[in-house]
């Protein structure tokens, strides 16, 4: 008797229930880790603008940026700044929108009266800024923000914890 050889039915449908079964284990895995990446990159680049803001500060007679594009081109903000002096936030982090599965969002403080005129003009004392993500509990879970002060706080419902202000609301939950 000759026996073609080669896989019966039966076992490859066995062969096929065990990948369904091992993705089905992984899957859920997968997406808890990019939702966990997304929520890292917003506390990132929250800690990044916060650090910015800072140095711009400093370089800006204690008054914070208003726009984000300030601490990308600061000659065009700081009066006598130099145009080939050192910027203070790289040009993708100051896009404001979605990005990495986050909404990201800057609140400037409102624009500080009698400013000298060695200062931007359109400086202010208080700023915040974070992300909050673009689709709930698939693209992120949590809502974070950081403001002048340097602490950052964050939302278990995904919403903006400074609710629209230039600084985080009392009691907030730091990280």
């Amino acid at each position: 008797m000759n026996r073609e050889k080669g896989f019966t039915l039966i076992e490859l449908l066995i062969v096929v229930a065990i990948i369904g079964i091992i993705a089905a284990i992984a899957i859920p895995s997968l997406l808890r880790a990019r939702v966990s990446a997304n929520e890292a990159a917003a506390v990132g680049d929250t800690r990044t603008v916060i650090s910015a803001q800072a140095a711009y500060q400093t370089s800006n007679g204690g008054w914070y940026a208003r726009t984000m594009t300030c601490l990308t081109v600061p000659s065009g903000c700081i009066p006598a700044y130099a145009p080939a002096a050192p910027t203070f936030l790289d040009p993708q982090i100051t896009a404001i929108g979605p990005k990495q599965g986050y909404n990201r969002f800057f609140n400037p403080g409102a624009v500080a009266p009698g400013l000298p005129t060695t200062v931007d003009p359109n400086s202010s004392g208080a700023y915040a800024y974070g992300a909050i993500p673009s689709v709930q509990n698939q693209t992120g879970v949590r809502g974070f923000a950081g403001d002048a002060s340097g602490l950052i706080c964050w939302t278990a419902n995904g919403v903006d914890p400074t609710a629209g202000a230039a600084s985080l609301p009392a009691g907030c939950a730091p990280i």
